[in-house]
Parts: C-alpha cells; structure tokens; sequence
C-alpha cells in the first residue's frame, strides 16, 4: 500500500494522515488509547475487533469519543 497523505474527517474535522493505516493504527498515531475510546466510522459504531482490519481511506469520517471515569 501506498503512504502517500489522504484526507479524513476526524470529530469534524479534516486531517491528512498517510494512505494505508488500519483504524488502530490511526487512533494511536492521533494520540488515543483504544481501549479508552468508542468509535463511530462512516456513521456506524465499529466493534473494537474490526479495528485492527478496517482500512483508513480517503474522505473517511472517524467520530471518536473518549469513555471518562466519574464518580458521585
């Protein structure tokens, strides 16, 4: 595969990242930590056992959201 620079949507917003990245891949190169976040991609929630196997592509939309601790 190539790792010429395509364009995503990530939260809303366009990033460029390299062609090839599986979406694990992608969410550690941007700094999150997959076991703390729940992903939407292309407006589906992805099981985090696809991760691994889903290709970024370009004009992908990747919605994370971060799973935060709380208490009373």
């Amino acid at each position: 595969m190539s790792d010429a620079p395509i364009t995503i949507r990530l939260n809303g917003d366009p990033i460029t990242c390299s062609a090839g990245l599986s979406l694990v891949e992608l969410l550690e190169a941007r700094g999150y930590r997959p076991q703390l976040v729940v992903v939407e991609f292309n407006g589906e929630i992805l099981p985090r056992a696809r991760w691994a196997d889903q290709p970024v592509r370009e004009a992908d939309a990747v919605e994370v959201v971060t799973i935060v601790g709380g208490g009373s």
